[in-house]
């Protein structure tokens, strides 16, 4: 037997050495995917997938020709190639093995090293607009199988990769690295900068920047399983040569999908080769991957750009509307959510109330928040506030004698949409289900089950279809007794706190961290397929899941439980780097404000709201007349304008950051309108005044006509050239002059193309 397994090792390396010159023969043409105005080109090189070009979009032949590689380096300490898919183990262009990568895989035989050949390159038939490049290689020296693919979306500039892994070893094998991306590129420049999104909660995207040393490696990463938008959002810029600013320079961007544990990494060498990794964490245990499954690693998108980062941010929003969305054209509705009006705190006739006053301001959908579920010694109320129910997903008839379809009758009567709040992945051990399934939770079998929120809170175990069965069922009952049911806020307070499931075998416990994030998503897709029309907004402790994994799913997310419009201007920037303006929900809330204690103007909370998916989180009666008229005045420019707002491109103009001031500005895709922002921080007399904001993005040779919007009073115009016409061009180099009058102040103005 022994004598038989050698024979068929050798066997398999000289199929393997047969394949590559095959290969070499029939491949000797480098293969171009390519966007509009970006090109990526792989070649085969010592057998393997090599990336030579990706940036600008350029012929193949020629990037193949001008492709820089170690062997140019007078360095020769240098061991990466500039590969498709960096893996460990991997033959080298100089010698030895690649100790890096982005795939590590412990074979059945023990071996650590993996040695990809190329096997075949394939074009499969896709979308419209869409070229699909699919390379298909397999080890030298194990029956391992990795089949990486490319997704050009010409019209966004945006390439989708994602990888399939799958053996036919005598056993499982285990994967301590398993990255979607692990991209290597050659020397391309000698000087980068990485921009990155940082935070935590109430201060979610804040926006960092630092140089990439020589031999140095930046890492993101968050291991919450759950809320992993925090700490770092999935996604960064990369300045290749000087350091890109919003209009110049050439920028790579990467956003990774995926909502559970992730990490990316961005390593320059000492020849300056730069090696770029996302994926999924492994960091706390190897995945065990059986033989003949099939495993599908996360989607990561890039895009490039030779203008600077806006470029990037305007194509990844087009994607995102386009292609990851489940109805990314649609014009997202303006809506109350009741938390901050009432909290736990409510009846119906409370809610009634609100329904009454969001209807008169002008607005279109009222959502219900924590506090209707539970029942008996578990009803979820003012006093036990977030301590009990959860997993319950029962109506209270103390608190809503006609349940939640008396609500939406109350809201169809007024004209209005209905939605409600859920936590389908948490539950609390105060809980009829928790009495009656203990085993459900994550749990580890040697020690104590951790909570979370309110002492009783934690996390279901996704992995086990059981769960994912009873919870579905659950939804469904709620929304079939809701035929009109338009919305549901799905939020997730906790992380995963013990890292244990009783459905999983013993050896296959760090499976947990993909597979809960799998069955979210297999859950999702199943809710999402029966109920197509109700929209989704993410939520987790606030700007949590703001990931394009989850927004698969999700038509949009709650970009912060901070709803202070002051710290808003800072989210809502950092957010904007890789998510669109129809994803990012922006409430005015009442003042003080809830989480920061400050106090600014209504006009002021209006005017950063209206910037983003824009809706209520107070209760209207809260409001004096004066802002209630001022409120249904803006709702109504909301809806005038929310065409550009969620559909247009972006261009920022004044970076919060350094200033005490900011403005950014949205423009039709057909270029005949767009509206501009601008908002005053805090800033001493006769400092830091803004100069003319030059626009961005209009047609240089039409003329457009220039309207404030939102005035408090008519007297306290914010600009000269209101109701004047001005050419684009004018526009661009002089710029609109915008006087912002002290602290929080702030102005909104429309540009329409006049024929």
């Amino acid at each position: 037997m022994l004598m038989q397994n050698k024979i068929k090792n050798v066997f398999e390396v000289l199929l393997s050495s047969l394949t590559v010159v095959a290969l070499s023969a029939m491949a000797a043409d480098p293969i171009a995917i390519e966007t509009k105005n970006s090109s990526m080109v792989i070649d085969v090189h010592g057998g393997a997938w090599r990336l030579v070009h990706y940036g600008a979009k350029i012929p193949a032949a020629d990037a193949a020709a001008l492709a820089w590689n170690s062997g140019l380096s007078d360095n020769s300490v240098g061991t990466r190639q500039a590969a498709a898919y960096s893996v460990y183990g991997a033959k080298t262009l100089n010698h030895g093995v690649n100790k890096y990568g982005g795939l590590a895989v412990q074979h059945a035989s023990g071996s650590l090293s993996t040695d990809p050949v190329a096997v075949k390159s394939e074009t499969v038939l896709d979308a419209e607009g869409v070229h699909h490049v699919v390379l298909h290689s397999k080890c030298r020296m194990h029956p391992f199988m990795i089949v990486q693919h490319f997704r050009a979306m010409r019209d966004c500039d945006v390439i989708e990769t994602w990888v399939e892994l799958r053996h036919e070893e005598a056993s499982s094998v285990k994967l301590s690295r398993m990255d979607s991306l692990a991209l290597c590129l050659p020397l391309v420049a000698n000087e980068f900068h990485v921009q990155a999104i940082t935070g935590q909660w109430a201060a979610e995207n804040q926006m960092t920047e630092t140089a990439l040393a020589k031999g140095s490696t930046i890492t993101l990463g968050s291991r919450s399983g759950v809320r992993d938008a925090w700490e770092n959002n999935a996604s960064f810029m990369l300045s290749v040569g000087e350091r890109a600013t919003e209009t110049s320079g050439r920028v790579i961007g990467c956003c990774l999908a995926w909502s559970g544990a992730w990490a990316m990494s961005i390593h320059r060498d000492h020849c300056d080769f730069v090696e770029l990794r996302a994926g999924s964490d492994t960091s706390s245990g190897a995945y065990v991957l059986e033989p003949n499954r099939t495993l599908v690693l996360p989607k990561c998108m890039l895009t490039y750009s030779t203008s600077g980062k806006g470029q990037i941010s305007r194509n990844m929003h087009r994607w995102a509307r386009r292609w990851q969305l489940p109805a990314g054209r649609n014009i997202r509705p303006v809506l109350l959510n009741s938390w901050e009006g009432s909290y736990f705190s409510f009846t119906e006739k409370v809610l009634h109330d609100m329904m009454d006053g969001v209807k008169e301001m002008g607005g279109e959908l009222f959502v219900l928040d924590d506090g209707w579920f539970g029942t008996g010694k578990y009803a979820r109320n003012e006093v036990n506030c977030d301590k009990v129910g959860l997993g319950d997903w029962v109506v209270n008839p103390e608190k809503l004698p006609n349940g939640l379809t008396g609500l939406d009758a109350e809201a169809r009567k007024r004209g209005l949409k209905f939605g409600f709040w859920v936590e389908p992945e948490m539950i609390n051990t105060n809980s009829w289900l928790y009495e009656a399934h203990p085993e459900w939770v994550l749990r580890e079998p040697d020690r104590p089950v951790y909570c979370g929120r309110g002492g009783s809170q934690t996390v279901l175990d996704y992995t086990n279809p059981a769960v994912r069965d009873h919870i579905f069922n659950r939804l469904d009952a709620l929304y079939r007794d809701i035929p009109d049911l338009a919305y549901i806020k799905w939020d997730a307070n906790a992380e995963i706190m013990n890292v244990g499931s009783a459905y999983l075998p013993r050896d296959r416990q760090a499976n947990l961290w993909f597979d809960y994030t799998t069955g979210l998503y297999e859950l999702l897709a199943r809710l999402r397929g029966k109920y197509p029309q109700v929209d989704i907004q993410a939520c987790s402790s606030g700007g949590g899941r703001l990931d394009y994994g989850f927004l698969r799913y999700a038509d949009e997310c709650w970009t912060s439980d901070d709803s202070d419009a002051r710290e808003r201007v800072f989210i809502q920037w950092g957010a904007s780097q890789f998510y669109p303006a129809c994803v990012l929900g922006a409430h005015v809330t009442k003042t003080p404000n809830h989480q920061t204690g400050r106090t600014v103007p209504l006009k002021f909370r209006f005017d950063v709201a209206m910037s983003g998916r824009f809706g209520f989180e107070l209760h209207p009666k809260d409001l004096s007349e004066k802002e209630f008229t001022f409120a249904k005045k803006c709702v109504a420019a909301y809806k005038d304008i929310r065409d550009v707002v969620q559909q247009g491109d972006l261009y920022r103009l004044a970076s919060p950051y350094g200033r005490t001031f900011a403005s950014l500005m949205y423009v039709g895709e057909d270029r005949r309108r767009a509206v501009v922002f601008a908002w005053s921080l805090a800033r001493g007399t006769h400092q830091d005044y803004p100069a003319p904001f030059r626009l961005q993005g209009l047609d240089p040779d039409g003329r457009y006509s220039i309207t404030e919007i939102n005035l408090w009073e008519k007297s306290l115009k914010h600009s000269f050239v209101d109701g004047k016409t001005v050419c684009g061009a004018a526009l661009a180099d002089a710029g609109l002059g915008i006087r912002l009058r002290g602290d929080y102040d702030s102005a909104v103005f429309i540009l329409d193309l006049v024929d």
